[in-house]
């Protein structure tokens, strides 16, 4: 069996059984694995630089067929590129290419509002900024309660609402901590919700079962 590991580069325990719990279904070996020394949310732009060259190295040092990093933001994802010839999947790259082959025109919520301006960029570099129809941001919440208070699912489906209704066909979710949400979004918005951490999951295996 093929065996893919994947890096939670925050701390949070309950993040990374859910990331666990999402790839589960899809059939392999999933190695589901956090970075100890991390913050419980990858929430600033220095986060995101910070996890960089440990993720990067850890991906180097392990033996897989395939990695996946399991954050919105992509931190190492280029780097980790770098340091292995096999394939490094990150769970945004992987979900808004997901979302633009469902639907003419995607959101994204976002876990922040200062985490928006990062993810723009990669959508960009990604060529996908034509079908954004926007994302829009809960109110700074941490990854572990946006999968699971009730408060904050109630201000998540508003915004998916938003999103539909300004012409969205898809909703990616943008951040791991959202995977236990989606199939109940889902179900409420009546649109494909894209959960990142299964679609980098797909997007592994679709990879590894080409080559």
């Amino acid at each position: 069996m093929m065996r893919v590991l994947v890096i939670n580069p925050n701390s949070s325990v309950a993040v990374t059984d859910g990331i666990a719990d999402a790839l589960a279904p899809l059939g392999a070996q999933f190695d589901v694995v956090r970075q100890e020394g991390g913050p419980e949310t990858i929430r600033t732009d220095e986060h995101v630089a910070e996890a960089a060259e440990p993720l990067a190295a850890r991906i180097a040092g392990a033996q897989a067929d395939g990695y996946i990093i399991a954050c919105f933001s992509d931190p190492g994802l280029d780097l980790a590129r770098t340091r292995v010839s096999q394939p490094v999947v990150g769970a945004q790259e992987a979900a808004v290419l997901e979302a633009c082959a469902l639907a003419d025109r995607f959101g994204i919520i976002a876990l922040s509002e200062r985490a928006i301006p990062r993810h723009l960029k990669r959508i960009e570099a990604l060529g996908c900024m034509d079908r954004l129809v926007a994302e829009l941001p809960l109110l700074d919440v941490s990854a572990e309660a946006s999968g699971r208070d009730p408060e904050v699912y109630r201000h998540l489906r508003a915004i998916g609402e938003t999103l539909r209704d300004r012409g969205a066909g898809a909703v990616v979710l943008g951040c791991a901590g959202m995977a236990q949400i989606a199939a109940q979004l889902q179900n409420d918005l009546g649109i494909p919700v894209i959960d990142p951490v299964a679609a980098a999951g797909r997007r592994i295996l679709a990879r590894l079962n080409s080559a």
